[in-house]
């Protein structure tokens, strides 16, 4: 039997869509405002989606307190209140796309959780705007 588990966390961020090997006119028509030179922000919804067996001990099928750290320590201090285009590693070459963010946040849980769940993460930059990756699976 399975379970799925769900974490929700917030985190804000600043970012520039941008392909360095285009034009700036070709930039502006792909990524409109969004290419903004000075940068544009989100307020983002993370949800983490775990799925695996119910623990017979706890009844738990994952310590949500522990995902909540593991979210806290491994990404939200690593993207929250960050340019990510300038301030992060991961979006130095990379474009900070939603798809892009959502992957990476993926690979880093990826590496911290047991491969016994399946994990999702599912990221909204806007209200009305969302991406979900889960490893490829879909």
């Amino acid at each position: 039997m399975k379970v799925a588990v769900y974490r929700k966390e917030h985190f804000n961020a600043a970012h520039r869509l941008h392909n360095p090997e285009w034009t700036a006119e070709k930039n502006r028509e792909v990524f409109g405002k969004c290419n903004n030179p000075n940068y544009h922000g989100h307020n983002y919804e993370l949800f983490v989606k775990l799925v695996g067996p119910i623990d017979p001990d706890t009844g738990y099928v994952y310590d949500m307190k522990v995902l909540s750290d593991l979210i806290k320590e491994k990404v939200l201090k690593k993207f929250d209140h960050k340019n990510l285009n300038l301030d992060t590693d991961e979006f130095k070459q990379l474009n900070p796309t939603a798809e892009n963010i959502a992957v990476v946040i993926w690979d880093i849980l990826r590496k911290e959780i047991e491969d016994k769940y399946d994990l999702t993460v599912r990221l909204y930059e806007t209200e009305r705007n969302y991406v979900e990756y889960d490893g490829g699976k879909s």
